[in-house]
């Protein structure tokens, strides 16, 4: 260490930062697609609800299936190395979107895109404009998701290598906060990007800003005890869960748990432990419903007729984001009243400020009914769903490194994520075939009083509601209190 002041250096919250900024990256590059679909691509390449549904729906399967061998991976590398791997690979996948308009022109032989767009919906030639772009954009975002699976695992990894137990849930708010701006910074960007220098330019500059956050990682990173910017005081606060014992009890635990803190786990037998299956349960039932709010908001605030390429558009997606992003910062310092005021051990704490999140997203089954009052409604409605589930995330990762050793987080984490990029892929999929089929029935399709593509929303709206309750019960259920992995 560099510094001989026992004044403690604050350099873990530098690193936080970068995971912020990673995050925020990450979730900018995966806007650009759902930002720009429905008022620009669509045009293009004559796409429907169902076609954008299932590169949507893929994406999230194969982001399942990287996820299951990227924690691994960033186990297996370290988080530095790891990291610049997946952000390189994602901006490289963000970037190619550009060309497959042309690319899609060259292969059905269309000279401009003016003549593309001028090509009558229903024809043949239509059909093959839009499966070849379908195919092609599908291809970039399995490029994307390689990369992109790669980010939580390491994410998280270096949050339990830098911040205590009591700490890491407010630190994960805060990078997985990163998420919410990105999604927040996406509709004041994209759409002008977009409108001023085509929908190819919005992904090449926005995807263009990962390889320079790869180079200050590279400059800026090192593990704490490696590092020359964390002085003694910050390393022994870094680690005051092996070094604090306060009872006798406690001692014997903390020393069991430092002793194990090192375990390694096989990738297999990961899947034996009821820990595992709780993070799973948390992840499958829930992860879908942010990728549906992520993905499909835009398209639900056109179809009320704000465009996101519109000003009125872009606020109301900039005002529910903001909400998210306000109110999920929060959700991360409660575990830590619970554990520094109460008196709660880590997973205690964690479970309460995640029963009271899954609350939250039962007001999204109001978001329908009320949109024929004000589109604010369900604007802030989604918001505080959306709050509610980057809190609960936020918590839910958190109690990995409370269980698991430092060496298996990652892995644990990847797997988790495999199982909610399922998830992702069901409610993506089902919801472009949903409103594709309800916008044909018309009145005929009916739900809670509701018809047409509003009552398709409606029915995913009310699974939203219920997921992260179903999700809290099922995770008490498999691990009621605090129970380490220690062999």
């Amino acid at each position: 260490m560099s510094t001989k002041t026992n004044k403690m250096t604050n350099y873990r919250w530098i690193i936080c930062a970068m995971l912020f900024l990673a995050t925020t990256v990450n979730y900018m590059d995966r806007q650009v697609l759902s930002l720009t679909w429905k008022d620009f691509i669509a045009l293009d390449f004559h796409w429907s609800d169902a076609d954008y549904g299932f590169i949507t729906a893929a994406f999230s399967i194969f982001y399942a299936f990287i996820s299951l061998f990227a924690g691994k991976f960033i186990d297996w590398t370290g988080t530095k190395k790891g990291y610049i791997w997946a952000i390189v690979i994602w901006s490289i996948g963000a970037c190619l979107h550009a060309g497959c308009g042309i690319l899609t022109m060259s292969l059905t032989n269309i000279p401009d895109e003016e003549t593309l767009r001028a090509v009558k919906a229903g024809t043949d030639l239509a059909l093959t404009i839009s499966t070849i772009s379908v195919w092609l954009f599908l291809a970039c975002r399995i490029v994307l998701a390689t990369g992109e699976a790669g980010n939580f695992p390491a994410a998280i990894k270096v949050t339990a290598e830098y911040f205590p137990k009591k700490d890491r849930a407010l630190a994960t708010s805060i990078f997985n906060a990163g998420a919410s701006v990105g999604a927040l910074a996406a509709p004041l960007t994209i759409p002008i990007l977009a409108e001023a220098m085509g929908w190819e330019m919005a992904f090449i500059i926005i995807g263009g800003i990962g390889f320079i956050w790869a180079i200050f990682w590279a400059v800026l990173y090192n593990k704490p005890s490696e590092s020359s910017h964390v002085n003694a005081t910050e390393l022994a606060y870094i680690q005051q869960d092996n070094n604090a014992p306060v009872t006798e009890a406690k001692t014997t635990a903390s020393t069991r748990e430092q002793a194990n803190d090192n375990l390694e786990i096989p990738f297999i037998k990961c899947f034996t432990y009821r820990q595992t299956w709780a993070f799973i349960v948390g992840k499958l039932l829930t992860d879908g419903v942010w990728w549906f709010f992520l993905f499909w908001a835009p398209a639900y605030f056109s179809e009320l007729g704000y465009k996101s390429s519109d000003p009125m558009g872009q606020a109301l997606i900039f005002v529910l984001y903001l909400i998210v992003t306000v109110v999920s910062i929060g959700g991360g310092y409660l575990p830590k009243y619970f554990v520094e005021k109460r008196g709660m051990e880590p997973y205690s704490g964690r479970m309460i400020a995640m029963l009271i999140f899954a609350f939250f997203p039962i007001f999204a089954m109001f978001a329908q009914p009320l949109a024929g009052t004000s589109v604010w409604w369900p604007c802030i409605i989604i918001g505080l769903a959306g709050a509610g589930h980057q809190s609960w995330s936020a918590n839910l990762y958190s109690t990995i490194g409370d269980m698991f050793p430092k060496s298996a987080i990652a892995s644990i984490t990847g797997i988790g994520t495999m199982f909610g990029g399922l998830c992702s892929f069901a409610i993506n999929w089902g919801s472009g075939l949903l409103f594709t089929h309800a916008e044909q029935q018309g009145e005929a399709f009916q739900f809670f009083g509701v018809t047409g593509k509003p009552a398709g929303y409606m029915i995913v709206f009310c699974y939203c509601a219920v997921a992260y309750l179903i999700a809290w019960a099922l995770m008490k259920m498999l691990v009621p209190k605090y129970k380490p992995i220690t062999k």
